[in-house]
C-alpha cells in the first residue's frame, strides 16, 4: 500500500507545481488577484498534503486500515479543494467556492485519522512494555 501512497502524492505535487507556475507565470497578467491567491492556495496545500503522503510510505512497518485511510482522506481532501479554487481561478464559477470545503473536510478527517493510528500505536506500545 505504501508504494500507492508515493503514486497519489506524486499526483497531488505534479498538479500542485503545474498549477502554481501556471497560475503565476501564465495567467499573472489575466487572473484576479483574487484568483491567483485561490490558485497560490491550492498549491500550497496540494504540496503540503503530497509531503505528508510521501511521509506515510517512508513509514518503516505496514501500514493499517488507519492510515490507509488516513491517505486517501488527504489525498481526495487535496484534490477536490485544490481542483475547486483551480476551476473557480480560470472560470470564475462561483459556486465551485461551496466544493472546496468538502475538500477541506477530508483533509481534516485525513488528519484526525493518522492521530486515531497514532494515539493506538501508543497505546499499544505501552501495553507491550507493561508485560
Amino acid at each position: 500500500m505504501q508504494g500507492r501512497f508515493l503514486v497519489l502524492a506524486g499526483i497531488l505535487g505534479a498538479l500542485a507545481v503545474a498549477f502554481g507556475a501556471f497560475g503565476a507565470h501564465g495567467l499573472g497578467d489575466v487572473l484576479s488577484v483574487e484568483a491567483l491567491g485561490w490558485v497560490e492556495t491550492a498549491s500550497r496545500y496540494q504540496l503540503i498534503h503530497a509531503a505528508a503522503l510521501v511521509g506515510l510510505a517512508a513509514l518503516p512497518v505496514p501500514t493499517g486500515r488507519l492510515v490507509n485511510g488516513a491517505a486517501l482522506a488527504l489525498f481526495f481532501g487535496a484534490f477536490i479543494f485544490g481542483g475547486a479554487l483551480y476551476l473557480l481561478a480560470l472560470t470564475d464559477l462561483r459556486w465551485l467556492g461551496a466544493v472546496a470545503p468538502v475538500g477541506g473536510t477530508l483533509m481534516i478527517i485525513g488528519w484526525c485519522l493518522l492521530i486515531i493510528a497514532g494515539v493506538r500505536g501508543l497505546a499499544n506500545r505501552t501495553e507491550g512494555s507493561a508485560r
